[in-house]
């Protein structure tokens, strides 16, 4: 996804065209360490020296191991304390930044970083010359994500050159892939740090190992680690919380990178996450949104249990917690025991988010999605059935290799068809590693370019069409904070996910307020706010 669109929660279509031509990447030259020179190998370590760098490697990404989906039993680990007795304290005195690209699992992700280093006595900053720590927090799931990040590191050089003491690290899902490990090493070689998505609880070690060590340390776990609770977590604000329910993805789409940077689905204990989000309640958190690479395979590996997410959901809608969200779904594991939980409304909100993809049978065969459109159709059916005031919004892929013209119409007719809300709309980024890579890329740039043109047309003209019969209305708002464009406007979300602006003081911040919709656009709502009495009348 989009990462504006995923974390910025801005709502309705945004346009995901490639600011250069489509062209195969030669990754091959990030692959030559011909030059590298071996120093030391000890069991778990390997010291090798590239263009007079030495380099610790505890671990390297490999695709291959990273694929495998074993049986070996996952363990939940509850250790005490993860910042070793030498690195409590270690930095008082300093900053950290942590940059962060992509999903709200990387948020998440972050969250828990800035907890650990706020244990070590680091403070945290936004400035980058005030940071003595700055880490990459990135995704891979599209081409245009990494380009970003590479453009990012180029920048930090500056900063390594005049600061020699400065950390810079690299982490998240790109460091899961073998080539930007890879080009890292031969070409970036003030990065200090790069480690993976399972071993985020290792941060204490792996900093001390880059502080003392004056090399670049490599720590990245292919196979995928333990479930590590009790870590430290600083949340952003005290509105919103993000609860990881489940990690990994077994879905093996042929585009998706996700399989291979995020591992195997593991799924969280029901009691953990039942007493996360009691906490949660008990600090005045208004919204919750339960995560997951494929959160509605939520429970399939808990052993000995037959317990899904609708039976999770039904726990947490008896808690005391005014709203409760959950990100992303997969239409095969949408079932009927799921969609009667949600139908019971209370806390549980009226927004389903659920990723088509494409409109084409055969395009969704070729994408490994293991649905057809008419099921699809039939799924999309039966949950505005249940839930008949709902918003519907999902995800379309344009220029996948092979798709016709009468293929693409038949996602344009889909649109019509279901008349989602909104939707995330890409032109199709071949990820290195995927099998849909090996794919000849034989849609032309131009090609896509316009059909995504033609299909935002589609998506705005229903979404403004569905925005206006909020026109006059009073609706139910959870205040996140100021506009965007504007601080002296306040911002937030119906139950439905619609954006809404409107004027008022700033002590309603985190409020569940009601507003008056007085003009309905494209994206978002404008409105201002009406008291109790009128709402109750």
């Amino acid at each position: 996804m989009n990462e504006e669109q995923r974390l910025g929660r801005l709502g309705n279509t945004k346009e995901s065209v490639e600011t250069t031509e489509k062209q195969k990447k030669d990754y091959s030259k990030y692959f030559d360490l011909s030059n590298a020179k071996i120093i030391s190998e000890e069991e778990n370590k390997k010291v090798i020296r590239i263009e007079g760098r030495e380099i610790s490697i505890y671990d390297q990404p490999d695709y291959k191991q990273g694929k495998r989906r074993g049986k070996e039993d996952v363990q939940v680990l509850r250790p005490d304390s993860l910042i070793p007795e030498e690195m409590k304290g270690i930095g008082n005195g300093k900053k950290f930044l942590i940059r962060t690209y992509g999903c709200q699992m990387n948020t998440h992700d972050s969250e828990n970083m800035a907890g650990l280093l706020l244990e070590m006595g680091f403070e945290a900053t936004e400035e980058t010359t005030e940071a003595d720590v700055i880490l990459l927090n990135t995704c891979a799931i599209r081409e245009n994500a990494e380009n970003k990040v590479f453009g990012e590191i180029g920048h930090l050089k500056t900063l390594k050159v005049e600061r020699p003491e400065l950390i810079v690290g690299v982490c998240g899902c790109m460091s899961q892939e073998e080539n930007v490990v890879n080009r890292i090493m031969q070409k970036h070689q003030h990065i200090d740090l790069i480690f993976g998505t399972h071993n985020i609880h290792r941060l204490p070690e792996l900093l001390r190992n880059a502080l003392y060590g004056k090399e670049m340390v490599i720590e990245v776990w292919s196979k995928e680690g333990d479930i590590v609770e009790n870590m430290p977590r600083a949340r952003q604000g005290k509105t919103l919380a993000w609860v990881n329910i489940m990690y990994g993805c077994d879905k093996f789409c042929t585009y998706c990178i996700v399989p291979y940077t995020r591992g195997k689905e593991r799924s969280r204990l029901p009691e953990d996450i039942i007493a996360e989000v009691r906490d949660l309640a008990r600090q005045g958190y208004k919204e919750i949104t339960l995560l997951g690479q494929n959160v509605n395979a939520y429970g399939k590996d808990l052993e000995g249990k037959k317990y899904g997410l609708g039976d999770l959901m039904d726990e947490i809608h008896k808690i005391d917690i005014p709203r409760v969200r959950f990100t992303t779904s997969h239409p095969r594991d949408f079932d009927d025991h799921l969609i009667q939980v949600l139908s019971k409304g209370g806390n549980l909100v009226e927004h389903i988010h659920l990723p088509v993809q494409h409109g084409n049978t055969e395009i969704l065969k070729l994408m490994a999605r293991k649905y057809t459109r008419e099921q699809y159709v039939e799924l999309a059916h039966k949950i505005k059935m249940a839930i008949p005031n709902a918003s519907f919004t999902t995800d379309i892929i344009v220029g996948f290799p092979n798709e016709t013209e009468e293929q693409f119409e038949e996602t344009l007719s889909l649109i019509r068809e279901i008349e989602f809300d909104s939707a995330f709309t890409y032109i199709y980024s071949p990820r290195e590693g995927t099998p849909a890579a090996k794919m000849k890329d034989n849609v032309p740039m131009e090609v896509k370019r316009e059909r995504l043109g033609r299909l935002n047309a589609l998506v705005n003209e229903i979404s403004a069409k569905k925005n206006l019969d909020y026109q006059d209305q009073i609706v139910e708002v959870l205040v996140e904070g100021e506009s965007k464009k504007n601080p002296d406007v306040l911002a937030g979300r119906t139950r439905t996910n619609r954006l809404v602006n409107f004027r008022a003081p700033k002590s309603v911040i985190g409020e569940i307020v009601y507003i008056k919709v007085t003009e309905a656009k494209t994206w978002s709502l404008n409105g201002e706010m009406v008291e109790m009495a009128e709402v109750n009348r």
